[in-house]
């Protein structure tokens, strides 16, 4: 390819709405395009890198024995309410009809399409199975942000597994393991698998691969001494035991003007917030519910959401606190609440003496012993972990990082056999429930994710095996002949030794090529110029260290192989994979 042939429009200054680093470079580098909120097109040198993300995950999907296929972006509302997905997903979904009044929706996922694929497998014997796609997903994201972190329609690359027995599930869930982590150490992102919550896809188990930055909008929790890792909305910790005072034969209310939070009762009549019980109310899947934390700790959304087995959860509004209960936000207790669901953390778990709100403007109860005073409906772990808490294993402090979230895969189980009755015959005949997997990967995230881990106040600095053009060769002086001739000389050898390359042949002053060059992030930059030439050398300068070093014109193609071999990461040289039996 040639430089000057090509779309590739840079820009100098970093565009005033971009935030990320990934944003405010892949628009500087003249790879992508905002539409509107949400949408990007992507110009030819991110559809160059996609392509090669699309490749390393093609071939390693391959090579556990996956089987390609290209299902409809667009579904009928019907296959969605046969999951039970159709309420369930909420806002997010995109929803229309066509002209004769089909309701339908746009995929956010497709696990009802490929479940209702495979109910056309009978028997045993053609167990398992490994289906998957590249297709392109749509999300009505509330918060579509960060450039093509958080989008409204994007590409993913989605693989489910059908198998017999849960031991089977495990075998494909392994694989997928397996499989996600050379991915990501091809694609030079260094993601982590975590423990995660399924939420609204189902089932039993999930992993999530996070790639620690701090354009993340995901927190994970991990244990740098034992290894323990978990996103935020799955992690838990081990908690000091406290020593509570023996309390109060009953609840005792006392008077609290004035008082609205935690930090107020806290510093005004010494009840320190480890001794408070702090009442939120929430609305789950259209129920009122309490929900009861140790006033020092924070609410955990996606546990919640977990725990109460819903799909939709919501703060209720002051008029349905006040109707509930009798008192706004400040005074709110459980104690002597019957008509609600009530969950508890599991910190809360056999204290007494404590504190919390009287259900009466200006009132609190002290005194309180948990489980004596409060009916609770389920003890669950809600709340959130902090830095520096013992890890649950080990007992060793726990770190607290933003990640972005590269990858997720699931133990589905039986939740859409059972709802599609995707059936096989046994090797006695009998009927059983298939059990399935699903695994995903996001595309264009996977392309931010790596600017994230590859950058420098330059611009990008591809890893080898994503990189639009492995090497560049910038003529210095296109204008004179023999330098240009050179140039070209050069670039053609590259092409003929398999090397992906670009030439600059633009009538552009070089110091203009060499920031565009950086900018854009090719590994490689091979520079010819009337003085190299004279002393029968050209430059080959590294992106990623800066090292510039003079090379024979005649050994310029083979260091240059060389240089991308040594990377590790073209296709022959990487680790093998064992198949699928």
């Amino acid at each position: 390819m040639r430089w000057s042939q090509m779309h590739i429009p840079t820009l100098r200054e970093n565009p005033a709405e971009a935030d990320a680093p990934s944003h405010q470079l892949l628009l500087r580098a003249g790879f992508i395009r905002q539409l509107m909120a949400g949408h990007y097109s992507l110009l030819p040198l991110a559809v160059r890198v996609r392509s090669k993300i699309i490749t390393i995950i093609r071939e390693e999907m391959t090579a556990i024995g996956a089987q390609e296929f290209s299902l409809p972006a667009m579904h009928p509302a019907a296959v969605w309410r046969r999951s039970g997905r159709w309420d369930a997903m909420g806002e997010e979904m995109f929803r229309l009809k066509d002209r004769k009044g089909a309701e339908l929706t746009l995929g956010m996922t497709h696990e009802e399409i490929f479940t209702s694929l495979a109910t056309e497998l009978k028997s045993y014997r053609e167990l398992p199975q490994t289906w998957y796609q590249f297709q392109t997903k749509f999300r009505d994201e509330p918060r579509a942000k960060g450039g093509l972190l958080r989008t409204r329609e994007f590409t993913m690359k989605d693989s489910y597994s059908f198998d017999l027995t849960q031991e089977g599930l495990d075998r494909s869930f392994d694989l997928h393991r397996e499989a996600y982590l050379r991915i990501f150490a091809r694609l030079g992102i260094p993601a982590i698998p975590v423990e995660a919550s399924s939420g609204s896809m189902g089932g039993a188990a999930s992993t999530e691969f996070m790639c620690p930055a701090e354009a993340g909008e995901d927190f994970v929790v991990h244990c740098p001494s034992c290894g323990y890792a978990a996103n935020s909305e799955r992690a838990a910790s081990r908690l000091a035991a406290i020593a509570d005072g023996p309390g109060l034969p009953a609840p005792e209310p006392f008077d609290t003007p004035g008082v609205r939070t935690i930090d107020d009762l806290a510093s005004r009549f010494d009840a320190p917030a480890e001794r408070q019980v702090k009442t939120l109310v929430h609305v789950l899947d259209g129920q009122l519910s309490l929900v009861l934390l140790r006033g020092d700790h924070a609410l955990a959304e996606q546990k919640l959401a977990d725990a109460g087995g819903v799909g939709t959860v919501r703060p209720a509004r002051p008029e349905e606190i006040r109707e509930a209960l009798g008192a706004l936000p400040g005074s709110l207790g459980a104690v002597g609440v019957t008509s609600v669901t009530i969950l508890a953390d599991e910190a809360l778990r056999g204290r007494r003496d404590m504190f919390t709100g009287a259900n009466e403007d200006g009132v609190h109860l002290r005194g309180v012993d948990v489980e004596r005073d409060i009916a609770v409906s389920r003890w669950t772990d809600l709340r959130e972990v902090t830095s520096g808490e013992p890890c649950v294993r080990c007992e060793r402090p726990l770190q607290v990082q933003k990640a972005i979230e590269t990858g997720h895969i699931f133990k589905l189980g039986h939740t859409y056999s059972d709802a599609f009755d995707l059936t096989v015959l046994d090797a006695d005949g009998r009927p059983r429930k298939v059990v399935m997997g699903c695994y995903g990967i996001g595309i264009e995230r996977s392309m931010a994710a790596a600017v994230e881990c590859h950058h420098d106040d330059k611009g990008i600095v591809w890893p080898m095996a994503i990189a639009p053009f492995e090497a560049v060769v910038v003529v210095a002086q296109p204008d004179d002949g023999a330098t240009a001739a050179a140039g070209e000389k050069v670039y053609r050898q590259l092409l003929a030794a398999g090397v992906d390359t670009i030439i600059d042949d633009r009538s552009e002053r070089v110091g203009v090529k060499f920031r565009d060059a950086e900018l854009v992030g090719i590994p490689l930059r091979v520079t010819v110029g009337s003085r190299g030439l004279a002393n029968g050398a050209v430059e080959l300068t590294e992106r990623a260290s800066d090292e510039t070093r003079r090379i024979p014109l005649a050994e310029i193609a083979v260091e240059v192989r060389g240089a991308v071999d040594s990377a590790g990461q073209s296709r022959d040289r990487r680790q093998p994979t064992a198949p699928r039996p």
